[in-house]
């Protein structure tokens, strides 16, 4: 026996629409399974993770926080997945960025300069997008499957950071912790609104960049070639398109966005490098690009809701005493169920026994 997926004909326009809501609420459903198998109050736990966030002007300050990197990550990753080119890395491309944008305030701290701030943004960019380039070549050269190239290099660019931070660009007043020393003044992102809380312009950056892809996948033949691509590149030859060039375009964009919420996030929200400067936001913002139904404006929306898990999370953590890795497992069901709901949506199942003619199936 086997199993085939045969693409449904007039599909409902408002279940295809609907299908992230409905993935939302089974979400929460089977989270609040979830939280009573753990002994706790389901309707408290919910409760902390979803309204509790939202209520104090502070914990929005944090929500944007946690929400931006997802955001600039997760936008990239749409014009990747719509271009049918698979980055799974952008977790390596965000530490990358990090420490490709860090070397100006680590191993210069005497510069003082008004430019230090906008250099560190370009070489956290240039990293991301280097770092991203590598099985960008690796896929063009030697058709190597980039899902398992970009994943590798996750693990190697945490092993690096590691290093960094234990070895050479250990802070020599550090108390013998493995951190950099901390980031001067001009070194640190500046906050949107100082006197209420402290979102940075990580989060303007994301707003920016989302908006900037919606305008180039909306209105652009940029924008046609990637949708084109995506959909079949022999289609997309015939039109003139390379898939070459877009390989290395959606990869070199999706890493360079990457490399940005790195940096931001270090000069933002930390202030220094450190053994782990991310909870899996490159991880996470491939749940948030498919949430947002792979559109950059949808992706603001599922990045609020993947930062507010991510806020929440901390506090069920606080306030019931569980584990962090029930955040993980409410984002895996989560990404579990928006697969879900598109593919049967989107696509018959059936069911062949084995020997049975065509016309039985």
């Amino acid at each position: 026996m086997r199993i085939e997926l045969e693409r449904r004909g007039g599909v409902s326009p408002l279940f295809s629409i609907l299908s992230p809501v409905i993935a939302l609420v089974l979400t929460v459903i089977f989270g609040a399974v979830m939280f009573a198998m753990l002994g706790k109050d389901p309707a408290s736990a919910l409760y902390s993770f979803f309204i509790e966030p939202l209520l104090e002007v502070w914990s929005l300050h944090e929500l944007a926080i946690k929400a931006a990197p997802l955001i600039l990550i997760g936008a990239g990753l749409t014009i990747c997945y719509r271009s049918n080119n698979w980055n799974i890395g952008a977790e390596g491309q965000f530490i990358v960025g990090a420490i490709a944008g860090s070397i100006l305030p680590v191993l210069f701290p005497e510069w003082t300069s008004p430019v230090v701030l906008p250099l560190m943004l370009l070489m956290g960019m240039a990293g991301g997008a280097l770092y991203a380039g590598i099985p960008a070549l690796l896929k063009t050269r030697f058709n190597t499957n980039e899902i398992l190239t970009s994943l590798m290099l996750v693990y190697i660019a945490q092993l690096f950071l590691d290093w960094l931070v234990r070895g050479p660009w250990r802070d020599p007043a550090g108390f013998n912790f493995p951190v950099t020393r901390e980031f001067g003044a001009n070194a640190i992102l500046p906050e949107v609104i100082s006197s209420s809380g402290r979102a940075n312009y990580g989060f303007v950056f994301a707003i920016v960049a989302a908006v900037a892809l919606w305008f180039l996948m909306r209105y652009t033949l940029k924008g046609f070639e990637i949708a084109v691509l995506g959909q079949s590149e022999r289609a997309g030859r015939f039109a003139g398109f390379s898939s070459r060039k877009m390989i290395w375009f959606s990869l070199l964009l999706s890493g360079a966005l990457a490399g940005l919420a790195g940096i931001s996030e270090v000069s933002g929200a930390i202030g220094k490098l450190q053994p782990v400067i991310s909870p899996g936001y490159g991880f996470t913002a491939i749940i948030v690009a498919f949430l947002g139904r792979l559109n950059p404006l949808g992706v603001i929306i599922s990045g609020l809701v993947l930062g507010l898990t991510y806020l929440g999370g901390e506090a069920v953590q606080v306030s019931l005493g569980i584990s962090d890795k029930v955040v993980r497992v409410f984002q895996g069901l989560l990404l579990f169920f928006v697969l879900s709901c598109d593919t049967l949506i989107h696509y018959k199942i059936r069911l062949i026994m084995p020997g049975a003619a065509e016309g039985s199936r």
